[in-house]
């Protein structure tokens, strides 16, 4: 999902927060619409058959997987890309006057595991959207603002999916829906099969399922809104089977949770084979590659889409679809990507920089991670009043963003650029790599917020905030995107961690922080491990990883091993991702002074002999001339009479990092301290021949998550315009109004 969207809402809705005029929008109640025609059968506990689900607090694995978890390291030389656990063959109609789809599923499904199944869970992700019960919009009133752009749902705009019929070599299947993260008993996103014949261990199982799906007007990554359709999550999908030594299981475990109102997916790899119907003059773009001619019959036109190697399937229809752009791309080590932009007449010139950042991010992507090992990309533009369905990513599909003006060095512009680069990433951090969205969603928006920005940064790319307003008052009008991250990092006072899950979150600012949090963190350890061992060591994530579902300790020990710096990592991932540290250090005291002769008493030739404060002002003044007198042309900066005792304190209220503090003399001359303990505080003292004038704690910017920068720094004497610019900088601004959100 784009957290550009989300960010750019929030700062103008942060904003009207500020001035007093914000309101949150309450969502129509509505009564649940009963997914009617197979009644759902009674069934026993979830754990009857042995199999236990997945526990409601999941979150981030800290035991790495065992060597064979998801049958091991791709090497290439198997049959497919990856281990096919699942496939399916589903032909769907789409009604687009009544918005409905029709649908009939075959499902094959392998048991991996070394015992019998009775019964299997699969997703009903549509229903999220069949009431304002459902787990999806209950959290949604809990979690408050935030979500998106925080489109109320009218009558008439619910969404839902019925199940018409399920078999199992032609028995009826008997079904209940399920809670496994406790969710109101009227959510019914999550059902449970209770198959008449099991499937064995390491046999195989097919299953026939009638569907129909009632679209909701566009709303969190699926829906229409008049001719244009965007059908994500639209089919009963599997949930997955983990096994022992996988992202932390001890036992096989059904991992299978409701569809929460920020979670998005995770599913097992396989084969789709998908025929959607649709009346003459749509333009259809899906997951995969279109296969054979389109078949005419009735006034309505059927396309087959094909793709192997997936863990899901998405696509669009609308008749107002300008006609596609198109590209090509071929890079060393990939197969040739027919990459495709469909957009609606009014943001044409959308398609042209939408298709450009698609073939850019082939490019960066593959040669920072792995090959792109697909033959296909379709981008879509989402219509005008459809930007609910922008910024969302589906294996080789995603939408991109509208915007009124994508011209060179606007923030339309970079708009544009940061979410089409940022849902392409997701084919490689949700896609390639098959992470855990629910229970770990910094492996997704998080490691890709990260390499998108990344890839920003080597493009030189900013976010250009100027207006003539800005200009007039000398304001900062521009960010490159680690800046822009940190703002939205809740630096001060963070509410979860960032392996924290989606769902057991403080607010829906604070699960924003997995995207800003996540990047500012990876940032500042790439500070501390290099930018050649970074990206050498994401290399050989998704090189062991790919297909495989890799947890986070999965990355960490990835991280681990190929700098050579366990020790730093690990203490990068106890403080930032399994706990939530801020990390503040500041400077809390800083004096450079003259150490002069003192009053008092001493021994001289065996005899006790003082000298009074007269007789030291006397000396001080005698030594003052004589110096003066044998340097007439001193500067006035120049070492003197006496030497200057430099005194620095410094505190530690947040995380043990390793800090850099600097102190610069008036000669030019430095002085550098490193340290990385945990004391509260340090005091640090230099005797000098010239006095200091500045001191500054992180002088290379390694710490991006330091809750206020402005505190590292400290000067002699005052500097009126370090004052005016922390004072009027837009960054100062965007902090506070950034702050607001991500502790609502």
């Amino acid at each position: 999902m784009s957290p550009v969207l989300r960010r750019m809402q929030w700062i103008g809705a942060a904003a009207l927060l500020v001035v007093g005029i914000a309101s949150q929008a309450e969502v129509p109640s509505a009564a649940t619409v009963a997914p009617a025609a197979v009644t759902p059968v009674a069934t026993p506990s979830a754990e009857s058959d042995g199999i236990a689900l997945a526990a409601a607090s999941a979150a981030a694995v800290t035991e790495p997987s065992a060597p064979n978890a998801w049958g091991g390291e791709r090497t290439g030389s198997e049959a497919t890309l990856s281990d096919r656990v699942v496939a399916y063959v589903i032909k769907a109609v789409l009604d687009p006057v009544k918005h409905t789809v029709d649908g009939h599923e075959q499902l094959t499904w392998h048991n991996r595991s070394d015992r019998e199944v009775r019964s299997v869970y699969l997703h009903l992700y549509l229903n999220g959207f069949e009431g304002s019960d459902s787990t999806f919009f209950t959290e949604k009133r809990e979690l408050g603002f935030g979500f998106r752009s925080e489109v109320p749902v009218e009558d008439g705009e619910w969404g839902h999916i019925a199940l018409t019929s399920v078999a199992q070599n032609g028995a009826k299947v008997a079904w209940s829906f399920v809670h496994p993260d406790n969710g109101p008993a009227s959510d019914h996103s999550v059902v449970r099969f209770d198959l008449p014949t099991p499937v064995p261990a390491g046999g195989s199982t097919t299953l026939d399922i009638g569907f129909q799906d009632q679209l909701p007007r566009v709303v969190a990554r699926t829906g229409y809104f008049g001719s244009f359709h965007l059908v994500g999550q639209w089919f009963p999908k599997i949930g997955v089977l983990e096994l022992p030594g996988e992202r932390g299981a001890t036992e096989p475990r059904w991992n299978v949770h409701e569809f929460h109102l920020h979670s998005e997916f995770y599913a097992d790899y396989g084969s789709y084979d998908v025929s959607i119907t649709v009346p003459k003059g749509y333009t259809v773009g899906a997951t995969g590659e279109e296969t054979g001619v389109p078949v005419e019959a009735g006034g309505n036109v059927t396309h087959r889409f094909v793709q192997g190697d997936v863990h899901d399937f998405a696509w669009t229809a609308d008749n107002r679809t300008a006609p596609p752009l198109e590209g090509t791309w071929t890079h060393p080590g990939s197969p040739t990507v027919k990459v495709r932009v469909l957009f609606p007449p009014e943001y044409a010139f959308d398609a042209a920089p939408a298709l450009k950042a698609t073939t850019d991010a082939l490019t960066y992507f593959s040669d920072t991670l792995g090959a792109y090992p697909y033959k296909t990309v379709t981008v879509v533009i989402p219509p005008y009043n459809a930007g609910e369905a922008g910024g969302m990513e589906y294996p080789t599909f995603f939408t991109a963003d509208n915007v009124a003006d994508p011209s060179p060095g606007t923030l339309g512009q970079y708009e544009l650029d940061f979410v089409t680069i940022h849902e392409f990433g997701h084919g490689y951090f949700y896609g390639l790599l098959g992470s855990n969205e629910f229970e770990e969603p910094m492996l997704d928006e998080g490691l890709n917020e990260y390499w998108d920005d990344r890839m920003l940064r080597e493009r030189g790319q900013q976010i250009h905030l100027a207006t003539s307003w800005m200009k007039t008052l000398g304001l900062g009008t521009a960010m490159d995107a680690f800046t822009e991250e940190a703002l939205g990092s809740s630096r001060s006072e963070p509410a979860d961690g960032i392996g924290f899950n989606s769902w057991d979150r403080y607010s829906s600012g604070s699960y924003g922080t997995v995207y800003s949090r996540t990047a500012t963190t990876m940032r500042d350890l790439e500070q501390k491990l290099g930018k050649a061992t970074t990206e050498r060591a994401f290399k050989e994530y998704y090189r062991r990883w790919h297909f495989r579902h890799p947890s986070v300790a999965d990355l960490r020990e990835t991280l681990a091993d190929v700098s050579g710096q366990r020790a730093l990592v690990e203490q990068v991932f106890a403080q930032q991702v399994f706990a939530a540290t801020p990390v503040n250090d500041r400077i809390d005291k800083f004096s450079s002074d003259e150490e002069l002769p003192q009053p008092g008493t001493s021994a001289v030739n065996g005899r006790w002999v003082e000298q009074t404060q007269e007789q030291v002002e006397k000396t001080i003044s005698d030594q003052r001339d004589a110096w003066a007198k044998a340097h007439p042309k001193a500067a006035k900066d120049a070492p003197g009479p006496f030497p200057w005792r430099t005194t620095v304190s410094v505190r530690r209220s947040g995380a043990a990092v390793p800090q850099v503090l600097v102190v610069t003399f008036a000669d030019g001359s430095h002085e550098t301290v490193k340290f990385s303990d945990g004391q509260r505080w340090q005091r640090f003292s230099w005797v000098t021949p010239v006095k200091a004038v500045s001191v500054e704690l992180d002088p290379d910017r390694d710490h991006y998550l330091d809750a206020n920068v402005v505190d590292n720094s400290s000067t002699i004497e005052p500097n009126p315009q370090a004052s005016r610019r922390w004072s009027l900088d837009i960054a100062a601004f965007l902090q506070t109004l950034y702050s607001l959100l991500v502790t609502a």
